[in-house]
């Protein structure tokens, strides 16, 4: 055991001494997100979401796991060691997806009850965890402890990976440590069981990487780091098709599936195009970039550069959705982006946000948080039903009235994922660098956060999305020059500025931000007000499905027709010179501002934000519209 503990302090110093050196060179994250513990959102848009977050889906997940399917049972029955295994070999992460939502929804809204929830599954998870710290219920029930760890596909890792990042949000919720203390067992079998000199793996969801980056922050362990590391490393050699690593089949990928699947047919640092499923690539992007902010490693950098240009400017929808392929749910070749059979899992689109905001931290660069807004308003919102009980897997870009939300799934990771991102959004607003207060999105809310040693309170008052005014009132702890840097929205052609009523000229600078750089005191404000215009967009020529068609948008939001609003949907047709009116709608789908056309009072056309379709009756559905010059 001491040889152990001495092997393990001997690595650790080398990996400091590595950080170290590698620290002195450069460094890769330009800012730290504000996290949402400290984000008061007083959106009246977000805050009635995470209050029907909180009242309406977290009670129906809990339900759902506990009653409605064998979840739960399945750790209760792993832990008496009897009785069967029943649902899909990855259900373990579904209870500790809901958890996390559940972890952080604590955060804001203190809720004795579901902390006493979490706490009474975690004795459950704990009571099935192996006494060298392994845990799945499916192995343990079902296939047999002796088969574990062999067959890479079987979602191991990925189920591990969220049990981590649930204990991680308990953890920072509560500060308790019983999930914790589970985690980091399981965090240490992996240690045992693989790594430099043992056996190869490759995990065949991603997931994991991300994770024990998490763990690490928190443990400052850094064996963790070097485990995510070595995970990602292992990608791209062939492992993944070598027979003795798999005992269903002759290899982890069947005949359906090649390597481009889970990103294993080069290593990660040489990857250029997206290829595969679209969830695992995201888990595995953010994975690539959170290892990066520690290590400094630029060839990680590099690779998600080019990764990122396939995927945004190549292979997304206009909602920020991305895998328009059904059949490996995820990405066939550049451009090929149908609407009716598009795939866009909502995870995917979750997935994109959380990408989208570490490439933001890692660059200073507005074009990712816009990407980020896209996704968030959009292909991620459209998941969940406005009153917070049903939700999308798949989101189409046109409906012929046959695809609707459902109360749950037989593969449910589509609701846990909304369940854990919603209570987060706080996290996406603003950023802090030692000189600089960033705004990122245009979110009602009111924060405190250090710029350099000054506490700075801000508040951000804005009806956006549906109004492109903007006051922001700065507050230092003392007089200080620093800067605030406003994102320019994509979606805005000019805009008006003012600081404390005084007009400013200031242009965007190379990264996309409006950089005021003064001596801020208490109470100075800020007020933009961004040009909010309908615009009917065109896709690139290259994207065969919408030729001849437009889009329409305003602000951060895709706008769809609905058959129930448009009695001549069929036949709806956009021209040159159409004209569009916004009107705000405050009993309309929880209040909106609905886009007509000027086509006289028989053929004009309603808009509704994408976000809110199929929230009430059943018809027909279509973003992309018919267009003549």
């Amino acid at each position: 055991m001491r040889r152990k503990t001495l092997t393990y302090l001997f690595v650790a110093c080398c990996i400091l001494f590595g950080l170290c050196a590698r620290n002195e060179k450069q460094t890769l994250r330009v800012m730290e997100p504000v996290p949402f513990s400290k984000v008061k959102i007083t959106d009246r848009f977000w805050d009635l979401r995470l209050q029907r977050h909180a009242d309406v889906t977290l009670p129906l997940c809990i339900d759902q796991i506990e009653n409605q399917t064998a979840r739960i049972r399945n750790f209760e029955n792993a832990a008496a060691k009897t009785g069967e295994y029943k649902g899909l070999l990855f259900d373990d992460s579904d209870v500790y997806k809901a958890m996390e939502g559940m972890a952080y929804s604590l955060i804001n809204r203190p809720n004795p009850q579901m902390e006493a929830k979490i706490d009474e599954w975690v004795d459950k998870i704990a009571a099935a965890q192996q006494p060298d710290g392994y845990i799945n219920t499916y192995y343990t029930l079902k296939q047999g402890l002796d088969k574990r760890w062999t067959n890479m596909h079987n979602h191991e890792m990925y189920c591990g990976g969220h049990m981590i990042e649930a204990a991680v949000a308990y953890y920072q919720a509560t500060g308790k440590r019983n999930f914790l203390d589970v985690a980091i067992r399981f965090a240490d079998h992996l240690i045992d069981t693989f790594g430099s000199g043992q056996k190869h793996w490759i995990a065949g969801h991603q997931e994991i990487e991300l994770a024990l980056v998490k763990l690490f922050h928190v443990t400052e362990d850094e064996r963790y780091l070097k485990m995510a590391e070595w995970i990602l490393e292992e990608r791209g050699h062939g492992y993944g098709t070598d027979v003795k690593y798999s005992y269903i089949g002759d290899r982890i990928w069947s005949v359906a599936y090649d390597p481009k699947y889970c990103q294993d047919d080069k290593p990660v640092r040489d990857q250029s195009v997206i290829a595969g499923h679209a969830v695992r690539a995201m888990y595995m992007y953010c994975g690539m970039a959170d290892v990066a902010a520690v290590t400094h490693d630029q060839g990680y950098i590099d690779a998600l550069n080019r990764l990122w240009e396939s995927v945004a400017l190549r292979n997304m929808y206009i909602t920020g959705g991305v895998g328009s392929s059904r059949h490996n749910e995820g990405f066939t070749e550049d451009y090929d982006l149908p609407n009716e059979e598009a795939y866009c899992e909502t995870c995917a689109s979750v997935g994109m946000v959380l990408w989208n905001h570490r490439m933001n931290q890692l660059s200073g660069d507005a074009k990712y948080v816009d990407v980020l807004e896209r996704a968030l308003y959009n292909g991620a919102l459209a998941g969940i039903s406005l009153a917070g009980d049903r939700f999308f897997y798949v989101n189409p870009l046109e409906s012929q009235g046959n695809h609707h939300r459902k109360e749950w799934f037989g593969c449910a990771c589509c609701p846990g994922q909304v369940s854990r991102f919603l209570p987060s959004i706080g996290s996406y607003i603003y950023g802090r660098s030692d000189d600089a207060l960033w705004v990122n999105l245009f979110i009602a809310s009111e924060t405190e956060t250090n710029v350099g040693k000054t506490n700075v309170a801000v508040k951000q008052e804005t009806q956006c999305p549906w109004d492109g005014k903007v006051v922001l009132t700065v507050t230092p702890q003392k007089t200080k020059q620093f800067d605030v840097k406003i994102r320019k929205p994509q979606w805005s052609e000019t805009y008006t500025l003012s600081i404390n009523g005084e007009p400013r000229t200031v242009s965007p600078s190379a990264d996309g931000y409006l950089t005021l750089n003064r001596k801020w005191k208490a109470n100075d404000q800020i007020e933009i007000d961004w040009q909010m215009k309908t615009v009917p967009t065109a896709a690139d020529p290259r994207v065969k499905a919408d030729v001849g068609k437009r889009a329409v948008q305003r602000g951060p939001l895709v706008y769809c027709l609905e058959q129930t609003d448009n009695p001549k949907y069929d036949n709806a047709m956009l021209t040159a010179n159409t004209d569009f009116e916004a009107d705000f709608y405050p009993t309309l789908l929880d209040g909106i501002t609905a886009v007509t056309t000027n086509q006289g009072k028989e053929n004009a056309l309603v808009f509704i934000p994408y976000y809110a379709w199929d929230n009430r009756d059943a018809g027909k559905m279509k973003v992309w519209v018919d267009y003549r010059e």
